[in-house]
C-alpha cells in the first residue's frame, strides 16, 4: 500500500496527533506555503473535557467530534491519513505506517496521552479508563447495562451492580463523581423505580490529600464540599493498589467490592519505536527545548501532552491540559512560517489563561489568573467556556440545547445501551 502524498516540492510538514495542539497548527499552517500532512488514528477530533458527559448520557458522542476532512476539505495543501505510525527513521526524515512510509522535513509529535496504569497488568484489565470518545461510549452502556440488570437483581448481586468507584480527584474524576450523583438523585428515580436509589454508594478516591490538586487550596475545598454535598464518599490521600474485578484493595489495606471502577488517576505518554530512549523525560514525556524542538534533533517536534518542556515556571514540565497544547501549536506554527523567511523562531511561552472544573448542576470551581471564585457564576463561566471551544457551529447549538434542556426538565433521552455488533452477526440477521 502507498500513502499517495504528492511530491510538490513544498517543504512537508507532517504532523502526528489530530489533538487539540496538533488541530491548532495544521489550522494555521494550511495556507502558508507548507504542504501538511495530518496523521491521526482517527478521522475525527474529539473534545476530551465534554467525555464524562458522553459517559453519564449528558450528551450524544456526535456532539463533542468533528470531522478532520471537514475541517480541512477547501485547503489543498493539507493531507488527511487515518493511520498510525509505526517508526520513526530520523536519519532518513522518514516515517512508517501501515499505509506505507512518508518522508517529511518537519515531524511533530502531538500524540497526547494513554491512560496510566502504573505497570499494573490487572488494574489494565479490569478499571474503565476514559481517554476517548469511544471509551467514554462504553462506560455508558456498563453504567445501564448494570441498571437494567440491578432490576431484577437482590441482596448484594444488586448492591455490587449499583455501586461505583471513581479512582482519581483530579478535573476529569470530580466531574464524572458529580455528575453520576447528579444522576443518582435525579435520573436513576424516574427511570428505575424498582430500585431505591438511595443505596447506590458512589466512592470517589484520591490519592493526594485534596481534590483538584493543580488548582489553589479554596477550589480543593470547594470541590469536596460540593461533592460531599450531593452524597459522594470521597477518601483522600489512599492509593488504590489492585482490583480484580469484585474488589477493590488501596494501600491502607482497606477494601471495596464493587463491579464498576472508573480510572481517572493517571496519564502517561506513549512510546515511538525509532525515538532514542534518552529523549523521554518522566510519564514517558518527550523531553524538547524552549522552541518544542526534541532534544538532539533539528527538524522533529513535540507538542500538548505529550511534551515535557521544563523551565524556571515549571520545573517539572508544563500542566497537561488543552491550554498549553493550543498555545504550544500556535507557537510552532509560527516558528515554521519564520523558517520560510530565514527568520529565528521565538521561545515558547506560557500564559496561564486559568484552570476549572464542574461539580453537577450550579456547582463549579474556577482559578482565574486574577480571580479564584465558585458556585452557580462559576458554573455559568464553565458552561460558556467550553462551549465556545467546541469547534462547529451544529455541536454548539446542539450541546447548548441539551443543555437546557437538561436543566429545564432534569431529564434526557440519552440513557441508550448500544452494544456493537460483529459484521457477520448483522449479515446474517439482514438474511433473516
Amino acid at each position: 500500500m502507498k500513502i499517495g502524498i504528492p511530491e510538490t516540492g513544498q517543504k512537508r510538514v507532517v504532523v502526528v496527533g489530530g489533538g487539540f495542539g496538533g488541530l491548532v497548527l495544521v489550522n494555521k499552517l494550511r495556507k502558508s506555503g507548507y504542504q501538511v500532512v495530518l496523521i491521526d488514528k482517527n478521522n475525527y477530533h474529539q473534545f476530551q473535557p465534554l467525555f464524562y458527559q458522553v459517559a453519564t448520557a449528558g450528551l450524544e458522542p456526535s456532539s463533542i467530534v468533528y470531522p478532520l476532512r471537514k475541517m480541512f476539505q477547501r485547503n489543498k495543501d493539507v493531507f488527511i491519513r487515518v493511520t498510525e505510525v509505526t517508526a520513526v527513521h530520523p536519519a532518513e526524515n522518514r516515517i512508517s505506517t501501515p499505509l506505507g512510509d512518508l518522508r517529511y522535513d518537519y515531524l511533530v509529535l502531538a500524540t497526547g496521552v494513554d491512560t496510566n496504569y502504573f505497570g499494573n497488568a490487572q488494574l489494565a484489565a479490569n478499571v474503565i479508563p476514559m481517554k476517548s470518545v469511544s471509551e467514554a461510549l462504553y462506560l455508558r452502556n456498563i453504567l445501564f447495562a448494570d441498571f437494567e440488570s440491578a432490576v431484577t437483581a437482590e441482596g448484594n448481586e444488586q448492591q455490587r451492580l449499583l455501586d461505583i468507584v471513581v479512582v482519581g480527584g483530579g478535573p476529569t474524576g470530580v466531574e464524572v463523581a458529580g455528575a453520576l450523583a447528579e444522576m443518582r438523585k435525579h435520573v436513576l428515580p424516574k427511570d428505575y423505580p424498582e430500585i431505591d436509589s438511595s443505596q447506590i454508594d458512589i466512592h470517589l478516591i484520591q490519592g493526594a490529600n485534596r481534590l483538584l490538586d493543580g488548582m489553589t487550596e479554596k477550589a480543593s475545598a470547594a470541590a469536596l464540599h460540593f461533592l460531599q454535598e450531593l452524597g459522594v464518599q470521597v477518601r483522600l490521600g489512599t492509593f488504590v493498589k489492585d482490583f480484580d474485578g469484585q474488589t477493590l484493595t488501596m494501600s491502607d489495606g482497606s477494601q471495596l467490592t464493587a463491579k464498576k471502577v472508573i480510572w481517572a488517576a493517571g496519564i502517561s505518554g506513549q512510546l515511538m519505536h525509532g525515538i532514542p530512549a534518552e529523549a523521554y523525560g518522566p510519564g514517558k514525556r518527550l523531553k524538547v527545548n524552549r522552541f518544542n524542538q526534541l532534544e538532539g534533533f533539528e527538524n522533529i517536534y513535540a507538542i500538548g501532552d505529550s511534551a515535557l518542556l521544563v523551565d524556571d515556571a515549571f520545573p517539572k514540565g508544563h500542566p497537561q491540559v488543552a491550554q498549553v497544547a493550543m498555545q504550544m501549536g500556535a507557537n510552532l506554527a509560527e516558528n515554521l512560517q519564520r523558517a520560510l523567511g530565514q527568520l529565528a523562531p521565538k521561545p515558547f511561552n506560557y500564559k496561564d489563561l486559568g484552570s476549572m472544573a464542574t461539580i453537577g448542576r450550579n456547582r463549579a470551581v474556577v482559578d482565574l489568573p486574577f480571580w479564584k471564585f465558585n458556585g452557580v457564576f462559576a458554573w455559568y463561566t464553565w458552561l460558556l467556556v467550553h462551549l465556545l471551544q467546541l469547534i462547529g457551529f451544529k455541536n454548539k447549538l446542539f450541546v447548548f440545547f441539551n443543555w437546557v434542556w437538561s436543566y429545564l426538565t432534569y431529564d434526557q433521552s440519552l440513557r441508550l445501551v448500544i452494544k456493537p455488533r460483529k459484521a457477520g452477526a448483522l449479515h446474517t440477521s439482514f438474511q433473516n
